[in-house]
């Protein structure tokens, strides 16, 4: 089959590379390189990079709605656009164009968390599972009718970095087999019931802020959720740390939340409002991350400070 592919982030590139070996690749489609780091040097999207690997042809158009790109992707008569996080939004045009339509790899088990960051907000919500939707695009924010599912575990100690590879894979996989079933007319459009529907909106700097009110399994669901990156994050004194890995313990203290109740060499443990938190790796602002123990060597924590 001719396939336009359209993605940007590392999760993409593990479609692009199972289309690689399975259909022709008309062009990828990927955001604009953006200026990243101190050095504000621009940087090639993960796909970009990918595909120039393959000397696939890549566009990077601004506004994937702009007319004299919707044309471009006209010229190249695709028989099927794949998409897999491309980050823009697609006009009814382009969706009209193939002839087997356009197609979304989407990381949950659709209705639930449609919408930007459906992996986090999976983890943060204390799924013990997930999943990866094949859909048809529509015009609405991932409303279009489902095609195929597999659902994937989310063990206690998975973190997103974790849960992000196994579906990326998982992803790639179900393109496949949906663009196989497409072919062999094997496979039935599936309504999304919207009385189901959950949304999973975009991560901003204060969705990792922790609230130490909230029970210690929630903060430490958040914790995983936002592992390795932005972080969930709580000030101390002058200082915000990062806080990545913690244990969930019992506790009866009758302390304000956020209090922290004791010290060891290697951990300090915080009140919470279920329970407390001990914290087993963390990154003060500007430093490398490391384990609790490693941070206690060169830092004060007191029984009796308060995180906020």
């Amino acid at each position: 089959m001719k396939v336009i592919f359209m993605g940007t982030p590392d999760f993409a590139v593990y479609s692009l590379e199972a289309l690689c070996k399975h259909h022709e690749i008309l062009a990828v489609i990927s955001q604009p390189d953006r200026p990243k780091g101190r050095g504000k040097k621009m940087v090639e999207t993960p796909v970009k990079a990918y595909a120039l690997s393959q000397n696939l042809e890549v566009l990077q158009p601004e506004r994937a709605r702009a007319p004299e790109f919707v044309e471009q992707l006209k010229a190249l008569a695709p028989d099927l656009i794949a998409v897999t996080a491309y980050g823009q939004i697609l006009s009814e045009e382009i969706l009209n164009i193939p002839k087997y339509g356009c197609i979304n790899v989407h990381g949950s088990l659709l209705p639930k968390y449609r919408g930007a960051a459906p992996m986090q907000w999976s983890i943060i919500d204390g799924d013990a599972v997930t999943g990866i939707t094949t859909m048809y695009m529509a015009k609405g924010m991932d409303t279009g009718d489902m095609l195929l599912t597999v659902e994937i575990p989310i063990l206690p100690d998975d973190n997103f970095e974790v849960v992000h590879d196994k579906m990326a894979q998982s992803g790639a996989d179900l393109l496949i087999e949906t663009i196989t079933a497409l072919e062999n007319g094997t496979v039935e459009r599936i309504p999304q019931k919207e009385a189901d529907a959950t949304y999973a909106p975009m991560l901003t700097k204060e969705t990792g802020h922790i609230d130490w009110t909230k029970s210690a399994d929630s903060i430490r669901n958040l914790m995983r959720g936002l592992d390795p990156a932005p972080g969930a994050y709580t000030g101390y004194g002058e200082e915000v740390l990062k806080l990545f890995k913690g244990k969930v313990v019992a506790d009866e203290a009758d302390s304000p939340c956020g209090t922290v109740l004791s010290v060891t060499k290697k951990s300090f443990t915080v009140k919470c409002g279920e329970g407390a938190l001990e914290i087993l790796e963390l990154q003060a602002k500007g430093g490398k991350r490391m384990l609790t123990d490693a941070y206690l060597r060169g830092h004060a924590v007191n029984v009796g400070d308060l995180l906020q």
